[in-house]
């Protein structure tokens, strides 16, 4: 059997493709224009396999092993043409069956032997994907080097690099999402046994919120906030900290927040993404917290992070227990 191919792969959010693409471009990465793929991953017992589809293109069987790890990892993979698709697919799909599809629109660039993706993706928003190929007996130095030069280039941090796949997304989606991985006990500030690693499921949500506090107006404190909303139906909501020289008349990001959610025709909360600058985790004021609480359950996550990295996960109830709400109100 011959070797596999090897790539250097980093996958993370973007929060904002058009400055991506940007910053690509001016970097002189050859744009390939657009494709569009539809990914059908089949249940194996070891790696994964999917039969890609793309327009415009062809069909192509993709077996791959790729460690789940939030780093620029090394990816091992094979690629069979495919004339009939979809016969092969309802093949697969009869001996091993049908784990997930993913539908995507890609943005391909190539730049000094990087592939680089900027993907929309059905059902979970904005990513952009770093492949760097690599030539057959490459010991992966000189890939490693190019494709930390992008993802500096890109401003790509801890919180939005993943260690996880658009398949482990979806099905994560399709069970209820990932369970937070820890929350606060306390019910006041998180402190640091509450610091947590953000939930995969998460990630999204907190890039999110980190595009909006990059687009805080608070030119008087100097501290930038920024909260992400996701509503029931998936769709993801922001806003900023907005002040004003008049200082009360300021406005928090949380009440942004809500409110280009209920412009949008929503009016539930199920997850919520707070940011600020900072070393320790923002957290909401105690009014933005009654905010919160009328759109939102008590059992429901709030995560709370600090831009250089800090993270805890809580719960609305133990941000503002014994808490007033609607149903207390004929």
């Amino acid at each position: 059997m011959s070797e596999p191919r090897r790539n250097v792969e980093l996958k993370a959010t973007d929060p904002d493709p058009a400055r991506s693409l940007s910053i690509c471009l001016e970097m002189g990465a050859e744009d390939r224009g657009i494709l569009v793929q539809r990914d059908t991953y089949f249940r194996v017992p070891d790696g994964r396999l999917k039969l890609r589809e793309e327009t415009p293109g062809g069909a192509a069987l993709i077996q791959y092993h790729r460690a789940d790890e939030a780093i620029a990892r090394e990816s091992r993979y094979r690629i069979a043409p495919v004339e009939q698709a979809a016969a092969v697919r309802e093949a697969l799909d009869a001996a091993l069956g049908t784990l997930v599809v993913v539908d995507k629109e890609r943005r391909l660039l190539l730049w000094e032997g990087v592939r680089i993706h900027l993907d929309t993706v059905r059902g979970l928003g904005s990513f952009l994907e770093l492949e760097g190929v690599a030539a057959p007996g490459s010991d992966l130095t000189q890939e490693r080097a190019t494709v930390a030069q992008l993802s500096e280039a890109l401003g790509l941090d801890a919180t939005r690099i993943l260690s996880d796949s658009y398949s482990d997304r979806l099905l994560a989606a399709a069970e209820g999402g990932p369970p937070a991985a820890a929350r606060a006990s306390d019910g006041g500030a998180p402190g640091a046994d509450d610091l947590v690693a953000a939930a995969p499921g998460a990630d999204d949500l907190v890039a999110a919120a980190r595009g909006a506090m990059e687009r805080a107006y608070a030119p008087y404190s100097r501290f930038r906030v920024g909260v992400a909303l996701r509503a029931p139906d998936g769709s993801v909501h922001v806003g900023a900290n907005v002040e004003n020289a008049a200082y009360p008349l300021g406005n928090c990001a949380e009440a942004s927040a809500i409110g280009a959610l209920i412009a949008a025709g929503q009016s539930a909360i199920a997850e919520a993404a707070v940011i600020g600058d900072g070393e320790e985790p923002c957290v909401p004021c105690g009014g933005c917290r009654q905010r919160l609480r009328e759109f939102m359950p008590l059992d429901a996550t709030v995560h709370l992070l600090a831009d250089k990295g800090a993270h805890a996960t809580m719960t609305l109830e133990e941000l503002l227990p014994r808490s007033f709400g609607p149903e207390y109100l004929p």
